[in-house]
Order: structure tokens, then sequence, then C-alpha cells
């Protein structure tokens, strides 16, 4: 195993440290295990790091203009890819996922190292920019930094970083719209490539049917697409895609979930006061709505310990027994205690006994001599309805979110919020229409038929009280792509927001 190149200076060293955390994260997508996985990205960086000095060596000593390459962090990612490929070929590739071997032997993967004209347009049209502002463009839309943060490792002023990110979104337009003109084409998709240019600039144009087919079967034109449409939210998935290859998207997933991490750990300063109130008033209406329920179903059972209690008027002899004048409660000896509950002392006083508690066996079920195992008071068929009757609040809510969708797969994601404490956890759903998970993150997955359930990993298998936990993953469809049913955690179901 090779060692890891050693820092030229502080600033090489940092940017390393940075690094590294990307190239392992896409190394694990890699890999079938953390050895593996710590393995591949050692040499992956080894190599990506040679390559990128022996380039900026090789410009030192030319002159002229730069050649074109990638920045530092997809060109290592790349290096991922490109190791990961010699291991299949050294007969290496037990130590892969199966789904990339599979990849790493198709033609989509001979489109990253065939012909410079027939690789990916996100990928090339990256590789003409500069790179800086090809920088700046891939740590603010793939690793998903804040703008502040990118802002202060690229040098720029923050208050201007926005306007400076806009200006590199057009760059890379303008480049990937060249790159599609300079591909070999045939004569349909040269007949729509102005079209394509003219829809893809406008935010509220729509795309005509003949357009729309097309892109359905043409996978270069669909990519092209990607790249030209800045507005939408698509331009993330277009670039990790189109430069990463096999695992993109899930790549995609795990930089943005890393990035919510390193957030949630952030400074106080840092904190949206807007957005801590609306949290603080939503924590204070749910204490306030579990109080309300809670004292309604404690005024429930009080009212029906009540009613069940001896009024002293002789009510038995309406069942045609003997009138009794001794107190009822003088007669719960005469069955077997509650489940949970030690037989109460027999009281000789002739005064009323105090209502019950709601975990005792009332005293007009302990008489009934054909249930001697009484169901106590105080369980779920006693609370579920409250005071009103109306039907217990669901334990769990689930949002489901259709990120990105192509021709024959699709990217989402489930957000799970559950109002207890869980040390485990599996989320199942159903399918309306077929869909087939092919890769999934943050959960194993099963699928029977439509029904798919998804168990928590190992580092994610506790969540709190009123606390989330998600998950993403890629699947096929046909014909139709509608939402999952019947979401539920644990076995029970959850509400859809």
């Amino acid at each position: 195993m090779p060692d890891l190149p050693t820092p030229k200076d502080d600033a090489e060293a940092a940017l390393f440290s940075e690094c590294w955390d990307a190239v392992l994260s896409y190394a694990d997508l890699c890999t079938s295990g953390s050895t593996a996985a710590h393995q591949l990205a050692r040499e992956a960086f080894a190599l990506g790091i040679r390559e990128a000095r022996a380039a900026e060596d090789g410009f030192r000593r030319g002159t002229g203009r730069r050649a074109p390459r990638l920045p530092r962090i997809p060109l290592l990612l790349t290096a991922v890819r490109t190791t990961a490929a010699a291991w299949e070929a050294q007969g290496q590739g037990h130590k892969l996922d199966p789904d990339l071997r599979l990849w790493l032997n198709s033609d989509k993967a001979a489109r990253y190292t065939g012909p410079p004209l027939r690789r990916p347009i996100a990928l090339r049209g990256l590789r003409d920019m500069q790179e800086p502002d090809a920088a700046l463009l891939w740590l603010a839309e793939v690793e998903a930094l804040p703008l502040r943060a990118v802002a202060r490792r690229q040098g720029l002023d923050p208050a201007a970083a926005a306007q400076e990110l806009d200006e590199v979104r057009g760059l890379f337009r303008d480049r990937c719209h060249r790159n599609h003109l300079d591909t070999p084409m045939d004569a349909e998709c040269r007949s729509y490539v102005r079209l394509l240019d003219a829809v893809t600039r406008s935010p509220v144009a729509d795309t005509p049917g003949d357009l729309s087919r097309h892109l359905a079967t043409c996978q270069e034109c669909a990519e092209a697409a990607a790249c030209l449409r800045l507005h939408g939210g698509g331009l993330p998935a277009a670039l990790a895609q189109g430069v990463i290859g096999w695992g993109g998207l899930a790549y995609l997933e795990r930089r943005r979930r890393a990035a919510e991490v390193r957030l949630g750990a952030g400074r106080p300063a840092a904190a949206d006061p807007e957005a801590e109130a609306a949290k603080a008033a939503a924590g204070r209406a749910r204490l306030l709505r579990h109080g309300l329920l809670a004292g309604a179903a404690l005024i429930s059972l009080i009212a029906l310990a009540v009613t069940l209690l001896p009024s002293g008027d002789g009510g038995d002899s309406a069942k045609g027994g003997p009138t009794d004048p001794s107190p009822v409660a003088g007669d719960v000896s005469a069955a077997p205690p509650a489940r949970g509950t030690t037989s109460p002392p027999r009281s000789t006083a002739p005064e009323r006994s105090a209502p019950a508690p709601a975990h005792r066996t009332s005293p007009a079920t302990a008489r009934d001599e054909d249930r001697p195992d009484p169901e106590p008071q105080g369980t779920s068929e006693a609370t579920a309805a409250g005071a009103g009757g109306t039907p217990e609040e669901a334990v769990c809510s689930a949002h489901y979110d259709l990120v990105n969708q192509w021709p024959d797969g699709f990217q989402a994601t489930i957000t799970v919020t559950t109002a207890e404490a869980l040390d485990r956890w599996s989320v199942a759903w159903t399918f309306r229409d077929g869909q087939r998970v092919t890769q999934m993150w943050d959960a194993s997955v099963a699928q029977n038929g439509s029904r798919v359930t998804a168990t928590a990993a190992d580092y994610n298998r506790t969540v709190a009280p009123d606390g989330t936990l998600s998950f993403g993953f890629l699947a096929s469809w046909q014909d139709h792509n509608t939402e999952p049913r019947d979401i539920t955690l644990n076995g029970r179901a959850c509400s859809l927001t």
C-alpha cells in the first residue's frame, strides 16, 4: 500500500486534509468494505497528487497557456475511478462494489477515457475553465460548502462571492455549449442545438414536445441540457455525474450530508435568528399539544374510574342479586389481581373507598367471575382515543423528496421525523409503479416486489426524540414514477408531509 504524499508546505497540508475527506468518501462508495476503501483511497490519492504535481512542474518549465486540467478535488476523484479500473483489470475486482464492476466493463465507463470529443459535456466544460473558476464552481455546487467558506478558501471578497459564482456558472454554461457544438452528432441532434440553447436559457420557457421526446432518447443531448440549464437546481447533479461517472449522485448526497454536519457544529454567530425562533416556537407548540393530549387522557381515565365506583344506594339489586350493604372494595380479594399489580389489603372500614388508580383493576371487573384475568385500565386501548375519541397522534412523519430524474432512473431521499427515541429503525414503503431500487446509502436495502425496506446502518441506528433520520437511493422506473405510499417506521404508519 503506497504512502500518502508529503505536503510541501502548510497550505498544501490543509488542502490535502480537505481532499482526503472527499477521496475517502468516494472510495467508500466504490468498495465493499472499509479496509478496501482506505486502500483504494490511498492509491488514488497518491496517483492524483503525482499527476497534479507533474502538470505544475511542466507548466513552470514551459511557456504559454496552462494545459487544461481539473481542479484538485475532482482530479483526485477521477483518480479513484482510474485506480478502481486498474484493480478490475489486475484481478482485484472482488474488492469493488458489484455495480461498479458492471459499469467499468460497459460502454458507459469507456466514454470517460475514450476520444475527447465523446467524453461527457460537464467533464469537458469544467476542464476548459480556468482552475480557480472551476474550483469555485465545484466547491459551491458539488461539495455543498457555504459560500462564505468557499470565498475564504479562494481568496474572494465574501460580499461579492455570490456575484462571482453567478458569473462562473455562466462561464461553465458557455463552455458546455461550445463543447456541445463540437461534439460529433447526427442530423437530428444537430437540428435541436439552437432550440436546446434557447429553451435552457430561460427559467420560464416550456420545452416543446418534440424536443422533450428527443431528450428522453438521446443521452448526450440530455447531458447537454442538464449542463446548459442553470436554473432548477440540476447543476450539481450534472457536474457530479459528468465528472465522476459511476456513483456521482450518491457522492453528491454524501457531501451534502457532510456539509450539514459541519454546519450543525458551527459557531453560534452563524446561526439564523429567525430559524432558531421558529424552531423554539415549534417546540413549545409540540409540548403544549402533548400536554393537552395527556391531560385529556387523564381526565377520561378519572371519569371512567368514578363511573365504575358503587353509588351506595343498593345498585347491585338491579342485577337481581341480593343487596350487600358492605363496601364493594371489600370484595376485591374474590378475584385475582390485575397483571402488574398486587392484591390490596381487605378493607373493613365502612367508609367509601377512594377511586382506584388507573393501573389497578376496577371493582366491577374484579367481581366478574367469567373473566378471571381482566385487562387493566391505563393500557393503550384506554388512551388511544383520548377524551373525544380521536385517533392516536402519529408517532412519525415522513417526507419523500425526488431529487433528480432521468429517462430510466431517478434519485430520491426519504426523511422521517420520530416523536420517540429509537435505538434501531427500519423504514418501509410501497412503490406504485414497479420502481426498483438499485443503490442506497446511509441504510441497507431489501426489496420484495413493490415493498422496499431500508434498515439503519451501524452509525445512524440511534435517533433522539423529535429527531430525524434520512437516507437516499437510486432507482429505475418505466412509464410512471409516482411517489410511494404506506411509509412505515418500525412497522407503524407515518403521516406524509
